[in-house]
C-alpha cells in the first residue's frame, strides 16, 4: 500500500470480535472489506525513512534559501516592522517594552538605520500583543544586531522550520513520503508565506507554534494507538467487551502540545480558537479509539480516562506556558502597568490575588479594549480586508511600496513613457489558493462522508484561522492574518492529491493506469503552482518593474 489510500480511514463501521487474541475483520460504510483491527489502529510507517529525511531536509533547504536571499534587502522598516522590531530591542536591551522617540515623526527609524540605537525613551510602552514572538526577533537581533537581516532572521528560519513540521506531519498522517513532500513544497512556494517568513511581525511565529501543537497531536495519536494495538494481544473471553482499555494517563506528545499551544497564545491570542478547536478534535479520536477497541461504555470511559488527563496535559499545560511568557513583564517593576495594583488596592475576592498578577490582569484588560474598543472600530485602512473574501484572496495587502521610479535608476528599463515600481505585496500564491479552496470543500466531503480522520485536521485548523475573525470585522483586520490559515491548506490539498494519485501498485505489484494519470494530474498542478509562484516573486521581494509587469500580476482591481 502507498499514498494517501494506504491508510485505512478509523471511525468507520466495524465490528471487532477479539477472541483469545482473534478478530473478525469488518466493513467500512461503502461495504469494503476491512484489515485488521490492530492494522487499522496503528498502519506501519513507512521503511525509507533515511529518504524521508532526505526529502525533508532538502524542501526545508530549498525554502530556507529563498526566504534568506537578500534578506536584509529592502534596507529599511518594512510596514509594522516599526513596531515589532523595537519592541523586541527594546526588550532585549531592557527586559521590557519602552517607548522611542517620535519627534520628528520616523525620527527613531531612521536613528536605526544610520546606526544610532540610542532612540528610546524612559516610560513603559504598552504593547498590544503577548511577548513571545517578539523575543523571537529579540532572538535574531542579539545574534545578527539591530538591522534588517537581525530582525528578520528568525521570521525566516521559523518560516522554513514550518515547512519541515508540515512535511513530517503529512507524511505520518499519510504514510506517505510523496505526500507530504508535495505539502512542502506547495508551502515552501506560497507567496503570503514566503512574504510573512521576510519581515519581522508575529504572524509567521503563530503559524509555526500552531502547527507545532497539531504535528504534535498527531503523533500522539500514533504513540496511543500503537499502544492500544498491543493491548488487542490480551485474550478476551467469549461474548465479553474489553474493559478500560489502556489508561495512559502520561502523554508526552500532549504535555509537549499543550507548551507549543501556550507559546501561541503567548504570540497572539487568537490561537485559543485553534486550542479549544482540537481539544475538540483530540477526544473524538480517543472515543474513536476506545470504542473500536470494545471498550464498555467507552464514550464515559473516555470523558474520564482521556478527557481530563487531556485537558491537563494541553490546556492547563497550555495556560501555565503562557504565563510563563510574562515572566519578563513580572520581574521588572518599571514595566507598562505594573504599578496597577499599588495603585488601586484590591477589593472582595481580588485580596487573594497577588499584586503583580492583579496588575498582569489589568494589563490584559487594557490590550483587550484596544483591540475591541471604539477607538479601534472606529479607525480605518486601505488595505483592510472582509475574511469572508481570504479564501480567493480578494484584498490582499502591501507592505511597501516606492512609485515612479525613473528610467536610468538601476533596474528600471521600461518602454518609452513609462516608469518602475517595486513593491512588496503580501499575496498568496493564486493558483495555490484557489486550487486550496477547492481542496478544503472536498476534505470536508471525505472527513463527513467516509470518516477519514486525516481530513478533519486541515479543516479544523483551517476553521479555527478564520471562522473567528468575523466576530471582528467592524475593525480594520487584514489578509496577512490568513498566514496561518496556509499550512492547513496545503495539508487539504496534499490529501486531496494523495486521493487523486490512488495506489502505487495493483494487487499483482503492477503500476495501476489510474496512477500514472493521477500522477500527470498532481505533477502538473504542483509544476503550475511553482511556476505562478516564480511569476509573482518579483511584486513579492521588492524588485523594480515597468508599471506594465506590475499591472499584468494584479489581476483584479481589489488587488491594486
Amino acid at each position: 500500500m502507498a499514498g494517501v489510500t494506504a491508510v485505512i480511514e478509523d471511525g468507520t463501521a466495524r465490528r471487532a470480535d477479539a477472541t483469545a487474541g482473534r478478530e473478525t475483520l469488518g466493513r467500512d460504510v461503502l461495504g469494503r472489506r476491512l484489515p485488521p483491527l490492530k492494522e487499522r489502529l496503528y498502519p506501519p510507517m513507512p521503511r525509507d525513512f533515511e529518504g524521508g529525511w532526505i526529502a525533508t531536509l532538502a524542501i526545508t533547504a530549498l525554502a530556507a534559501f529563498i526566504r534568506f536571499w537578500h534578506l536584509g534587502d529592502p534596507a529599511k522598516f518594512v510596514f509594522d516592522e516599526t513596531y515589532y522590531a523595537k519592541d523586541a530591542f527594546s526588550l532585549l536591551k531592557f527586559g521590557y517594552a519602552r517607548q522611542f522617540i517620535d519627534q520628528p515623526e520616523g525620527a527613531a527609524d531612521k536613528a536605526i538605520l544610520a546606526g544610532n540605537l540610542d532612540v528610546f525613551k524612559d516610560t513603559p510602552s504598552l504593547t498590544v500583543h503577548p511577548e513571545v514572538g517578539k523575543w523571537m526577533i529579540a532572538a535574531g537581533e542579539q545574534l545578527f544586531g539591530m538591522n534588517t537581516f537581525g530582525w528578520r532572521f528568525m521570521p525566516a528560519l521559523f518560516g522554513a522550520l514550518t515547512v519541515l513540521l508540515v512535511i513530517r506531519t503529512v507524511r505520518r498522517m499519510t504514510r506517505s513520503t510523496l505526500i507530504g513532500s508535495i505539502a512542502g513544497i506547495l508551502l515552501a512556494v506560497d507567496g503570503l508565506h514566503f512574504v510573512m517568513s521576510r519581515v519581522a511581525l508575529l504572524d509567521i511565529f503563530l503559524a509555526f507554534w500552531l502547527v507545532a501543537a497539531v504535528s504534535c497531536l498527531v503523533a500522539d495519536r500514533d504513540w496511543t494507538r500503537r499502544r492500544h494495538a498491543k493491548s488487542l494481544d490480551t485474550p478476551v473471553a467469549d461474548g465479553e467487551r474489553r474493559g478500560l482499555g489502556r489508561w495512559l494517563l502520561f502523554r508526552p506528545w500532549r504535555i509537549l502540545a499543550g507548551v507549543c499551544f501556550g507559546l501561541a497564545l503567548g504570540t497572539k491570542w487568537s490561537a485559543v480558537w485553534v486550542l479549544a478547536g482540537f481539544g475538540i478534535l483530540v477526544f473524538a479520536w480517543d472515543y474513536g479509539a476506545r470504542r473500536a477497541l470494545g471498550v464498555r461504555l467507552a464514550f464515559l470511559k473516555s470523558v474520564l480516562v482521556d478527557g481530563i488527563p487531556a485537558f491537563i496535559s494541553i490546556v492547563l499545560v497550555a495556560g501555565v506556558t503562557y504565563l510563563a511568557t510574562w515572566t519578563g513583564w513580572l520581574l521588572h517593576d518599571n514595566a507598562y502597568d505594573h504599578d496597577y495594583a499599588s495603585k488601586n488596592p484590591a477589593t472582595g475576592v481580588m485580596k487573594v490575588v497577588p499584586d503583580d498578577f492583579r496588575s498582569l490582569l489589568h494589563y490584559h484588560q487594557e490590550v483587550l479594549a484596544f483591540h475591541t474598543g471604539d477607538y479601534i472600530k472606529n479607525a480605518t485602512h486601505p488595505y483592510a480586508s472582509n475574511p469572508a473574501g481570504w479564501p480567493i484572496i480578494a484584498r490582499p495587502i502591501g507592505f511597501d511600496a516606492v512609485n515612479d521610479i525613473k528610467p536610468g535608476t538601476p533596474g528600471c528599463n521600461p518602454p518609452a513613457g513609462q516608469n518602475c515600481l517595486s513593491v512588496i505585496s503580501a499575496l498568496g500564491t493564486p493558483i495555490l489558493w484557489w486550487g486550496g479552496a477547492l481542496a478544503l470543500i472536498a476534505a470536508l466531503v471525505l472527513w463527513i462522508g467516509s470518516r477519514d480522520w486525516r481530513f478533519g485536521i486541515p479543516i479544523v485548523g483551517y476553521v479555527t484561522c478564520w471562522v473567528p475573525w468575523f466576530a471582528f470585522d467592524d475593525r480594520p483586520i487584514f489578509f496577512f492574518y490568513a498566514v496561518t490559515m496556509i499550512p492547513f491548506t496545503v495539508m487539504a490539498l496534499a490529501l486531496v492529491l494523495g486521493k487523486i494519485l490512488g495506489p502505487a501498485r495493483s494487487a499483482f505489484g503492477n503500476a495501476t493506469p489510474r496512477r500514472l494519470i493521477g500522477s500527470a494530474v498532481v505533477g502538473a498542478f504542483v509544476v503550475l503552482v511553482v511556476l505562478n509562484f516564480a511569476y509573482i516573486w518579483p511584486i513579492l521581494t521588492d524588485k523594480v518593474l515597468p508599471h506594465a509587469d506590475w499591472l499584468s500580476r494584479m489581476w483584479f482591481k481589489s488587488w491594486i
